[in-house]
């Protein structure tokens, strides 16, 4: 990832939701949402690896659905309980997610070490080639505050 990416990212990422109302009202009323994410995706994605920050595992969790849990656990050998025990919690929204960040998966170098059984949440991490953006625009916004790539992604929204 480009050094000057990061610093942008990180300077101007702050509070973005709040930073950008007005762009998000503007981005719910655009019609062909999707091919403009999907085409900055493939851009955006060329040019980035993501094991260069990997801020999305070391500050967030992702949702375990059921399948997940018992996909992890069978990768590292694991009972189901176990697993859940160890390594989840349900928050508020009755979801199991993570007990702490960063992901206990997180390898020193930045990979996965469960990366061939992850979650689906990390595997479609950060949604921005997805169909139907419009359905999940505002949950995008919240990512530009902790990816890179989807910041990048959303700042060149607002250039014609």
């Amino acid at each position: 990832m480009s050094t000057e990416l990061y610093q942008n990212w990180k300077e101007n990422s702050k509070d973005y939701v709040a930073q950008n109302k007005a762009f998000y009202q503007q981005l719910r009323k655009k019609k062909k949402l999707d091919d403009e994410f999907h085409k900055l995706d493939a851009q955006v994605f060329e040019k980035m690896d993501c094991l260069d920050c990997a801020n999305c595992c070391k500050t967030t969790s992702p949702i375990f659905q059921q399948s997940d849990i018992e996909r992890v656990s069978k990768a590292l050998k694991m009972k189901v309980p176990e697993f859940i025990e160890t390594y989840l919690h349900i928050d508020e929204d009755q979801d199991y997610v993570l007990n702490s960040a960063p992901c206990p998966f997180l390898g020193y170098d930045n990979k996965c070490i469960v990366y061939k059984s992850r979650p689906t949440a990390c595997r479609e991490y950060p949604h921005t080639n997805r169909k139907r953006m419009h359905q999940i625009l505002k949950k995008t916004f919240k990512n530009a505050e902790v990816c890179p790539a989807v910041y990048e992604i959303l700042e060149r929204l607002k250039t014609p």
